[in-house]
C-alpha cells in the first residue's frame, strides 16, 4: 500500500496546546492513521482552502476533523464542504468522518442534522456495536469506549446508509454508506489530555457550564478510551482492508 495519498480537511482552528504538543490536530490524525510509505496533506477547509478538482483524484481517502462550528450551519466554507464531500462520495473516494465531521458528511449525502435532544455528551462513552461483517472481520467486542465532546447529533440519514453504533445518548453514533464512506461520533484520535484542555476551552467561552465541565472531568477519569481498537478500525477502513 506504500505511496499512497491522503488529506485531512481541517474543520477547526488549533488550539495552543493542541499545537505545541501535537502540532496541531492535522498532527494528531497523522500519529493515529499514517503508516509507512503513505503521504499526508492537510486543507484548511475552515478558512477557505479546499482541493482544487485536479487535485482530488491524487487521493485515496479524506479524512474529516471535528470543529466548533454547526454541521447544520449556512456558512460559506461549510456549503463548500458540502458541495465537496459529495462529489468525493460520487467518485467513491474512502470519507471518514469524525464528529462534526460525521455530521456533515450525513448531511452531504443526504441526512439530517441538529442539536442533540440530550444535551452536550462529553467524557468517554460506551458506544455499543451492532452485529456488522466489519466488526467480526476485526474481532471487535460488543462495545467500544471512546471520547465524545458534541452537543448536535445526526438526526437521521437517508436510507441506503447503515447505523453501526449506538449509545444511551445517542442514536447514530457511527454509520457507513456503501463501503467507501463512514462516519463516527466519537473522537477516536483523541488523548484524555486533548479532551481535558478541550473542555476548560468550552468552559472558558461560556459555552458549557462549570457543572458540565466538572461532572466530565470526573468521567474521564473514570475510565479509559479503546484507542486502539479504533485506530485499527479507522485505518482498516480507510486503507481497504474491510
Amino acid at each position: 500500500m506504500g505511496g499512497q495519498k491522503f488529506a485531512v480537511l481541517l474543520c477547526a482552528d488549533d488550539s495552543d496546546y493542541v499545537k505545541t504538543i501535537y502540532g496541531g490536530y492535522y498532527g494528531v490524525f497523522v500519529r493515529m492513521l499514517k503508516e509507512e510509505g503513505e503521504k499526508w496533506d492537510v486543507f484548511k477547509v475552515a478558512r477557505g482552502e479546499f482541493p482544487t478538482d485536479d487535485e482530488i483524484g491524487d487521493y485515496e481517502g479524506f479524512v474529516i476533523t471535528g470543529s466548533c462550528n454547526d454541521a447544520h450551519g449556512d456558512e460559506p466554507w461549510i456549503c463548500k464542504l458540502v458541495a465537496l464531500l459529495s462529489k468525493l462520495e460520487a467518485m467513491k473516494k474512502k470519507i471518514l468522518g469524525i464528529c462534526f465531521g460525521h455530521q456533515v458528511l450525513g448531511r452531504a449525502l443526504g441526512g439530517k442534522v441538529g442539536r442533540a435532544s440530550a444535551g452536550w455528551d462529553i467524557g468517554i462513552t460506551k458506544v455499543h456495536l451492532h452485529p456488522s461483517q466489519i466488526f467480526s472481520s476485526l474481532k471487535m467486542p460488543a462495545s467500544l469506549s471512546v471520547i465524545e465532546c458534541h452537543r448536535d447529533e445526526l438526526w437521521e440519514l437517508p436510507p441506503k446508509a447503515e447505523v453501526l453504533a449506538w449509545s444511551n445518548k445517542t442514536g447514530i453514533e457511527m454509520f457507513r454508506y456503501g463501503d467507501h464512506v463512514m462516519g463516527i461520533q466519537g473522537h477516536p484520535e483523541y488523548t484524555k489530555d486533548i479532551l481535558l484542555h478541550l473542555i476548560d476551552r468550552l468552559f472558558n467561552r461560556d459555552l458549557i457550564e462549570e457543572s458540565v465541565a466538572e461532572e466530565a472531568k470526573i468521567k474521564i477519569v473514570a475510565c479509559e478510551p479503546d484507542r486502539e481498537a479504533w485506530k485499527k478500525l479507522c485505518t482498516s477502513f480507510l486503507k481497504g482492508r474491510l
